[in-house]
């Protein structure tokens, strides 16, 4: 118990609070924006050089972690050949980051892309082809050492120094679970857990996250059970547990267990997600929404509480109100020079295509879907088109629709390869 009852109490400061909500949520973009926000108000406020000290630690790890999500979107980017966006995303990890080595990765990569996009004569060889197979191991090895120190660097210092001290079998687990390999997750962190077997440990709940995703319920079912029972105040217990329950159509158990959890967590935004999120698997849509917005009324505007009220209010067939807050959220984003998440955007034009918006600046905003989210790029393309037919602009229309067709044999020739 003692372990995480610090990590998982109440902050007195609102905004700190909300950026250790999306740290933990790995959501680094907005975590750094509420550490600068409350930085920013503390100085006005106070000299506590504690809590600012506190405050620039969790800037860094969140701009560090942010600055490695922007590199390997990056080099997703390059390997689709989109090599202006990638540039994009590869300057904004430099911009982040102070790490020596992830600098001089990223700077390689921007070479990279500055010798594709300038024409070069490029050959298909296989990476083996190019790397002896030494060195290759030897990266690899520095490779999952880095993504587990990142990893590890956006958790509360206490589970950190847990985590760094399992073993070498929890490493490997930890990276498997995290790149969705459950099966060897579940087999290594299976083994460290024999390994640490002190009743205390915190492996239990990354085992039993691996056995949720393998859908092994009944195990991952008692392990959270117990874990719960030496970490009361964990709320990551509670919240794969409650999949848990979901997962077995167990939506009273998870009512129960919610109703039990410890007074001081039930103020809190996770704890208002993962209530509001068991009454919509449950089929109570009304009560999640009136659940949401009467925290809103209470605490005040929230970006995640307002995505799930969204959401909730789509399932109820509310498409106005819905659309009204997903351009809430854009306007915000703008507002705080951010970038916007190509979900909300696309939940947006999509709900206002639905209602018979067929404008042009929904079909801009289509187009730049189509730059920020390649993978889905033909369906943008589609829209468009869809767009200019209602116009009655088929010339347009036709070249759209080449366009969609272009991007979806361009997408299946990579998966191919």
């Amino acid at each position: 118990m003692g372990l995480l009852k610090k990590i998982f109490s109440q902050d007195p400061e609102k905004t700190e609070q909300k950026g250790d909500a999306f740290l933990k949520v790995s959501d680094w973009g907005r975590a750094k924006l509420e550490f600068e926000k409350a930085l920013d108000a503390l100085e006005k406020t106070s000299s506590d050089d504690v809590s600012e000290t506190r405050l620039r630690d969790k800037l860094v790890q969140a701009k560090g972690a942010l600055a490695h999500e922007h590199r390997q979107a990056g080099e997703d980017l390059m390997e689709a050949e989109y090599y202006d966006e990638a540039r994009g995303f590869l300057q904004l990890a430099l911009d982040l980051t102070r790490d020596p080595a992830l600098i001089s990765a990223v700077e390689k990569l921007m070479h990279e892309i500055g010798r594709l996009s300038a024409g070069d004569i490029q050959m298909e060889v296989p990476r083996s082809d190019l790397t002896p197979f030494a060195d290759d191991e030897t990266y690899t090895g520095d490779q999952d050492d880095e993504t587990f120190m990142a990893l590890c660097s956006a958790l509360p210092e206490e589970v950190q120094e847990a985590y760094l001290s399992y073993g070498g079998s929890f490493k490997t687990g930890y990276l498997a679970l995290n790149r969705g390999d459950f099966d060897l997750a579940a087999d290594d962190l299976s083994h460290a857990l024999e390994e640490n077997p002190a009743p205390d440990s915190i492996i239990p709940l990354e085992l039993a996250t691996a056995y949720l995703n393998l859908e092994k319920l009944d195990e991952a079912r008692r392990l959270l059970e117990t874990f719960l029972q030496h970490h009361p105040d964990a709320l990551p217990g509670y919240q794969v547990l409650c999949e848990v329950y979901w997962g077995m159509g167990a939506f009273d158990q998870a009512e129960t267990l919610l109703a039990d959890c410890p007074d001081d967590l039930k103020n809190s935004l996770a704890y208002v997600l993962l209530r509001g999120e068991t009454l919509s698997q449950a089929g109570r849509h009304s009560e999640a929404a009136s659940l949401y917005q009467d925290f809103m009324e209470a605490y005040g505007w929230n970006e995640p509480l307002v995505i799930a009220l969204a959401g909730t209010l789509e399932t109820l067939g509310d498409l106005e109100s819905a659309r009204d807050l997903y351009a809430e959220i854009m306007d915000q984003c703008r507002s705080c020079h951010t970038r916007i998440d190509p979900l909300i955007k696309r939940k947006f034009a999509d709900i206002s295509f639905d209602l018979g918006q067929h404008s042009s600046a929904i079909m801009e905003m289509y187009l730049s879907l189509a730059q920020d989210d390649p993978e889905n790029a033909p369906l943008y393309f589609q829209k468009i088109s869809r767009i200019y037919t209602l116009m009655g602009n088929e010339e347009e229309a036709r070249r759209f629709r080449v366009f969609a067709q272009q991007a979806e044999k361009k997408m299946r020739s990579h998966l191919n390869y």
